[in-house]
């Protein structure tokens, strides 16, 4: 890290070894990494003992309402357990601060591959490859599947109302955000797409537990052949509500050839690009065959998942200029989103059919 203190900042060890201890026993060896690749909620990998542990607690310092709950993400976490939907095995969820200085939860550690960059050698065929979409699909599919009533979930949201509460609460975030980063400069671009979504909020048909956050690097696969989904992470915006919010995310994140550069090319790899990985048509059609559920309005779903991505753009510029974040990619907010706004917006009044 660029910042020495900063992982001192996340993780007390001797209060942390003491839980560890009282939780699960003493151990002969401990040990703490930070995962570098999480930009929202921290990632801990934990060694105790023999145990390959992952904690999973806020960012210091202040943060918007609502945003970083890990103690919910245990919740649907937990309730997934049993469920066709792979989860790591939670084991532990603490409201403690004097442990952490935060809530935190433990689980498993899972073993596999998160395609983030690149692909593992193993996964390089056509078939392979088509076979990373169709199981992303298909484990997307499951997640809308979820009885979320018999598995405990029945009071994790308010369905009825979320596709307008989610443009009202990302522009809350960017107006908290905004506070702080109009100081260096402005992005009129972002505020022009919250009103035009605000203006076109379309008829919520069906309710299901939504992920928040899914995407092709929030899934691991296994280490075998064929590809095959092993877990599914980063629960925190998890709630009740429209499924198709999910799918237009996920799309933001999938690049096909043609496409142009990404906007956040840290964020948003390019590799889908290359031969056998299925077309965002394509992920579409075996969406809808599985689900039985039309992609409608799908340029409004589309831009609400990159106005999404801006407003958490916006979020991690705040806290870097707070300092209380020494993650790289947060400067690169200043002009990453601004590049993103002003696409939205272009996409929104039609002048492209790409983002």
């Amino acid at each position: 890290m660029s910042n020495p203190d900063y992982l001192a900042r996340l993780i007390d060890d001797d209060s942390f070894e003491a839980y560890l201890t009282a939780e699960f026993g003493p151990a002969s060896e401990f040990s703490v990494e930070r995962h570098a690749q999480g930009h929202s909620n921290e990632t801990l990998f934990v060694t105790w003992g023999d145990r390959e542990l992952v904690v999973r607690r806020p960012p210091p310092g202040e943060t918007a309402d609502t945003a970083h709950d890990v103690l919910r993400e245990h919740r649907v976490v937990d309730a997934l357990d049993d469920t066709a939907v792979p989860v790591p095995k939670p084991l532990r969820a603490c409201d403690d601060h004097a442990v952490l200085g935060s809530d935190f939860y433990i689980m498993e550690r899972a073993d596999g591959d998160v395609l983030r960059d690149a692909e593992p050698e193993r996964f390089t065929t056509p078939s392979a490859r088509k076979r990373i979409g169709t199981e992303l699909i298909d484990t997307l599919a499951a997640i809308h599947a979820v009885d979320y009533e018999s598995v405990g979930l029945g009071e994790f949201g308010r369905p009825e109302g979320y596709t307008a509460r989610q443009v009202e609460r990302w522009t809350a975030q960017i107006e908290w955000a905004l506070e702080t980063t109009e100081a260096i400069r402005a992005v009129p671009e972002l505020v022009a797409v919250g009103e035009w979504l605000a203006e076109n909020v379309p008829e919520q048909r069906s309710n299901t537990l939504v992920h928040g956050d899914f995407k092709l690097d929030n899934v691991m696969y296994g280490s075998s052949l064929p590809p095959r989904v092993v877990a599914v992470f980063d629960w925190e915006l998890s709630t009740l509500g429209d499924p198709l919010a999910d799918l237009g995310w996920l799309l933001l994140f999938w690049y096909e050839d043609g496409d142009p550069d990404p906007a956040m090319p840290e964020l948003m790899s390019t590799f889908t690009a290359r031969e056998g990985y299925p077309t965002r048509a394509e992920l579409i059609e075996r969406y809808e065959a599985t689900t039985g559920r039309e992609f409608a309005h799908e340029r409004f779903y589309r831009a609400l998942a990159a106005y999404k991505m801006a407003a958490l753009g916006e979020m991690f510029l705040a806290r870097h200029l707070n300092g209380d974040s020494d993650d790289p990619l947060y400067p690169t907010m200043r002009t990453h989103v601004p590049t993103l706004a002003e696409r939205t917006l272009a996409y929104v009044e039609g002048d492209t059919e790409r983002l």
